[in-house]
């Protein structure tokens, strides 16, 4: 498909800077391709429109405050590593004994380029500007061949946790389009009631507007949740350079779908119930593990994907979606082409800015509601 027709203006202030008042305080646009409506609602009101005996499916990733801002040890210059993947344990010797490590992917940038072998320092955020002790180093060990990213190693002075010397000097990694720094209200409202699995290093934003009231509200009224697990990476804001998106390429996310999760997919076909997709991520997930031998359902397990979604797919598992307001000429404004018509969409992401809605991460949403359950068979490319 041709990125130029992903397109759509969008003024500068319709850009949400920072979240809602409250966590279900935010707008609702909801969308029913079915009888071709649009009609204008709040978060608040989502509990009227989702029908007893739904299953909603919430991505549980943690979002890790992966930024981080040091010094490099002998010149004392300025660095700056943005950690982007987890790929496993380590050790680094330290004088004559060995540590734990952790070894991630990651971007970084200093005065003067990241070699290997430079070690970089991290104090804690809360330490006045060049005070205060190092809880956090890292070692740089190579740029990595198939991305140009660095493998950086972490470790502390002390080989205490890792992730709580994270947790103490590391900030959160907004989005770039918001243009500012992190501030204190984001450590909670940049993160959803229900993440538990640390790995992601953006937010899977269509979550962030689910208040545990909102939630409780929804289980009283008989609609069911399950939980993915995918960690979303910084893909998501990559901008789509290529005239066709099929010669855009795809990032990587690590997922897991529990046995759990297939189950009460299987039990919500059974009962003719449809599944409630919280979030693009949750999409990506799903149709990913879509198991073609019983449409409808997916295979439990873990993996990495590649999936790309564009019109012409055929939606194998997820029937309603909630999702933000998307970044134009986007991969993620192509799902959601995908799943309710390119220029149904459009026109609502132009109404949607003609009414004063905010827009992407920590914007208003929209309900895009479908005919039934479908349990139809899909291809993409992944």
């Amino acid at each position: 498909m041709r990125r130029d027709l992903l397109d759509f203006d969008l003024p500068p202030e319709r850009i949400a800077t920072h979240p809602a008042a409250a966590r279900d305080g935010a707008r609702l646009l909801v969308l029913d391709p079915a009888h071709d409506t649009l009609t204008h609602s709040t978060i608040l009101e989502l509990e009227a429109r989702v029908a007893p005996g739904t299953l909603l499916i919430v991505n549980d990733t943690r979002v890790v405050p992966a930024r981080l801002l040091g010094t490099k040890d002998g010149t004392g210059g300025r660095a700056e590593i943005l950690l982007v993947r987890r790929l496993g344990e380590a050790s680094i010797t330290e004088g004559n004994r060995s540590i734990p490590a952790e070894r991630w992917r990651a971007m970084g940038r200093s005065s003067k380029p990241l070699r290997p072998g430079a070690r970089l320092a991290f104090r804690a955020r809360a330490a006045a500007a060049g005070a205060g002790p190092t809880v956090l180093r890292a070692q740089i060990e190579q740029r990595s061949t198939d991305d140009g990213l660095l493998d950086v190693l972490l470790f502390t002075p002390d080989a205490s946790s890792i992730d709580a010397a994270l947790e103490a000097a590391g900030h959160m990694p907004l989005p770039p389009y918001l243009h500012r720094a992190d501030e204190d209200e984001d450590r909670e409202r940049y993160q959803t009631v229900f993440a538990r699995v640390k790995g992601a290093v953006a937010a899977p934003t269509a979550g962030l507007h689910l208040s545990q009231a909102l939630l409780d509200r929804l289980e009283n009224k008989g609609v069911q949740r399950a939980s993915i697990t995918l960690h979303v990476g910084l893909g998501t804001f990559q901008p789509v350079t290529a005239d066709d998106l099929d010669d855009h390429p795809m990032h990587v996310e690590h997922y897991d779908v529990p046995e759990a999760t297939a189950q009460a997919i299987a039990a919500a076909r059974s009962r003719g119930a449809p599944v409630l997709a919280i979030g693009t991520t949750v999409v990506r997930a799903l149709e990913s593990t879509a198991d073609r031998a019983r449409p409808g359902c997916v295979r439990a397990g873990s993996g990495e994907t590649r999936i790309l979604i564009q019109p012409g797919y055929d939606f194998a598992v997820v029937d309603q979606l909630l999702t933000n307001f998307h970044l134009p000429q986007s991969t993620l404004l192509a799902l959601v082409s995908a799943f309710a018509g390119r220029e149904r969409v459009l026109d609502a992401y132009r109404s949607a800015v003609e009414n004063g809605y905010r827009f992407f991460s920590y914007g208003d949403a929209m309900l895009i509601q479908s005919r039934d359950p479908r349990p139809a068979r899909g291809e993409a490319t992944s």
